[in-house]
């Protein structure tokens, strides 16, 4: 006999009444930071100390990512533009793939799951041990100090991560293709960027700014309203993770419509 599964109305209820509390939460939560977090002192050392957590110790995993996409991108796309007599255009279709979406979008949903449980748990952590009380008292403001660091730091750096990742995307699309047909590396670069614009690049990469704040936002939220044990602690970073995902997706989608009515298809 089939088990089935089922949830009552009331359940299905208290599920949405909780999201949207918890969406609420979080609107207040933007608010507060909006109002409060750019106020003196300024944690520029913080802020320094942030960025090298997110950007340096980033490199090796994006890189290594961009490095086999670009591989693995030349590789299945090749057969294809055999077929139809366009290999040569091999170069610009990847170049095309990498800085519009793939690059960008790749490069921060990895990020929001290295970072995003990172700083969930980090945060979660200081206020499940009364951590958060300790930095009160010695005359610092939380919000300066764990949420704005964080976010600017997000900020700052997911673009040049993004720079970064795109880069050695290219860099192994160019090693397929010189061991797949020999293709010399200027006739490459050349081919690779005959149709992409500075507004390419400049208005893909810089909407990683925004999926930035939104994966620093998210985390530093789900940290500062753990409530609970050790358990709580490890759900928030697991919440972090799946939220920052699906925000970075959502917004990809909103950045993108708003760019093509602001300047037609040459950004996307």
């Amino acid at each position: 006999m089939a088990l089935r599964l089922t949830i009552r109305p009331q359940d299905r209820r208290e599920h949405l009444a909780h999201f949207l509390e918890r969406v609420g939460e979080f609107g207040a939560f933007i608010g507060t930071f909006l109002k409060d977090g750019f106020r003196r002192p300024w944690e520029v050392r913080e802020l320094l100390r942030q960025m090298d957590e997110v950007g340096t110790r980033s490199f090796l995993l994006t890189g290594t990512t961009g490095l086999a996409i670009g591989a693995v991108l030349a590789m299945q796309s090749r057969g294809t533009l055999v077929q139809f007599g366009a290999e040569a255009m091999l170069p610009n279709m990847l170049a095309l793939s990498v800085i519009k979406e793939i690059g960008p979008v790749l490069t921060s949903l990895v990020l929001a799951g290295r970072l995003g449980a990172g700083i969930g748990a980090e945060i979660g952590s200081m206020r499940v041990t009364e951590q958060i009380d300790a930095i009160e008292v010695m005359a610092l403001r939380p919000l300066n100090y764990l949420v704005t660091t964080r976010v600017l730091a997000c900020v700052i750096m997911f673009p040049v991560l993004t720079i970064w990742t795109d880069a050695l995307a290219l860099f192994g699309g160019y090693i397929e293709s010189l061991l797949a047909a020999g293709t010399d590396w200027r006739l490459f670069i050349d081919t690779a960027f005959t149709t992409i614009r500075f507004s390419d690049l400049f208005v893909d990469t810089m909407k990683t700014s925004i999926f930035g704040g939104l994966v620093g936002l998210v985390s530093c939220f789900l940290g500062f309203h753990v409530r609970g044990g050790t358990r709580a602690v490890g759900q928030a970073a697991m919440q972090a993770v799946v939220a920052s995902s699906v925000l970075i997706i959502l917004a990809d989608v909103i950045v993108v419509r708003i760019s093509l009515l602001l300047f037609g298809d040459v950004a996307s």
